[in-house]
């Protein structure tokens, strides 16, 4: 049965069951045609290489949330879930998924998306991220269902189907089937349906940073105006070969006529530097963290600076728990289904950092001590516990109730 039968039968099904719902996303023109980004990649993948503030913030963001690398866990209560931690992680090894995060995240920081190709979709062995910028439109149904990812021409224009692509799609905004980086605030005019008001802030800096050496060659040149009255033009071209060969130091030239010598400077009334750094805070305002400000700003102390480093972190964590529930939905559990194994029970999951661990055998020896202690009033019941949430979260004891913790792993097999 082809790939295009069945999406026919499975939108029938649906239909029949009621599935669909009756809202619908997108316009018919735009089910026909597709949708392209509102903001192309490529010009989101100029600022990230052209603008060092922007790049900057990109690598910082995306560096938090992926750099510290990652490990697998497994629900220990399941019997294959050795086999199927081991299956996982296999795969992860064969296809370097921790470079391919590491490339991923920066891109769905940056631009929002990140399209990953599964090479042999049927049986997964294999991942390669697609360029972003060969993916000219998605086309999908009025009601919002991905029919497929239509690539450029210069690409080969050919229509990839859905089920071959995993879609890092972050932060889409109102229904749209691309996803919104940090950059795009940057890029995108400001509009309102009386009209465009303004154009993006990256255009605006760009503007500026393009101007200021014509203003630096222009007031760092010739600073004297040297007027003679009433010399005729040859004469007056003869002073200018004198004068223009003169040294900058020393004494100057004296005639027989009249001159007048006028030092050109810029009026320190004429300044724009409450406009330029209204428009420098907001693009770091469109960054979504203070790296850049950081490092830029003086006055910046220790304790301001860790103030502003713990601002992004709630985008950090954010961004983990997005990348984690997408590689276990989209990677994790097709390659558990492979191994003959139920991906439900086996519960592998992704956790971000390296995995802690203590001697069990020093943990055995302390752990009497500590239930006396508690019997006996030493520590409260709430230390007991947070003792021995903590002893458990670093895989310490056995796990016996099969609860996940809050970031949604288990501890280490």
């Amino acid at each position: 049965m082809s790939n295009r039968i069945r999406r026919g039968l499975g939108r029938l099904r649906e239909s029949l069951l009621g599935l669909r719902g009756m809202g619908r996303l997108l316009p018919a023109w735009g089910a026909v045609v597709g949708e392209a980004p509102a903001v192309t990649f490529s010009d989101l993948v100029a600022v990230y290489l052209g603008d060092p503030s922007a790049k900057a913030a990109v690598d910082f963001l995306a560096d938090q949330a992926v750099g510290a690398g990652f490990y697998t866990t497994a629900n220990r209560r399941y019997p294959g879930a050795e086999r199927a931690k081991r299956a996982v992680d296999e795969f992860n090894e064969a296809v370097n998924l921790d470079g391919l995060l590491q490339r991923g995240a920066r891109e769905v920081v940056a631009f929002g998306n990140s399209l990953w190709e599964k090479v042999t979709p049927k049986r997964l062995k294999n991942l390669k991220i697609l360029p972003l910028t060969s993916i000219e439109r998605v086309l999908r149904d009025e009601y919002g269902g991905i029919r497929g990812y239509k690539q450029a021409a210069t690409y080969g224009g050919k229509t990839l189907a859905p089920e071959y692509i995993i879609h890092f799609c972050w932060n889409p905004v109102d229904g749209e089937p691309f996803g919104t980086g940090i950059l795009r605030v940057l890029l995108e005019n400001l509009r309102f349906q009386g009209g465009e008001t303004r154009e993006g802030l990256v255009k605006y800096k760009a503007r500026i940073e393009r101007v200021m050496p014509e203003i630096f060659e222009k007031y760092a040149g010739p600073d004297e105006l040297w007027i003679f009255e009433g010399v005729d033009e040859a004469r007056l071209a003869d002073y200018q070969r004198l004068i223009r060969g003169k040294p900058k130091a020393g004494a100057r030239f004296v005639y027989n006529k009249p001159a007048d010598i006028k030092t050109v400077s810029i009026d320190p009334r004429t300044t724009f530097q409450a406009y330029v750094d209204h428009l420098t805070s907001q693009f770091y305002l469109g960054l979504q963290t203070p790296l850049p400000k950081l490092f830029t700003t003086p006055g910046f102390t220790e304790a301001s600076a860790r103030a502003a480093v713990e601002m992004a972190e709630r985008k950090v964590v954010a961004l983990q728990r997005f990348l984690k529930r997408t590689v276990e939905r989209e990677i994790f559990v097709p390659v558990v289904v492979q191994a003959g194994l139920d991906p439900r029970q086996a519960e592998v999951r992704l956790n971000w950092g390296i995995p802690e661990t203590i001697d069990r055998e020093a943990f055995a020896e302390i752990l009497p001590t500590l239930e006396d202690s508690w019997k006996s009033g030493g520590i409260t019941t709430r230390e007991w516990r947070a003792i021995l949430r903590d002893m458990l979260h670093l895989g310490q004891i056995e796990e016996t109730g099969g609860a996940q913790s809050a970031g949604g792993g288990d501890t280490p097999l």
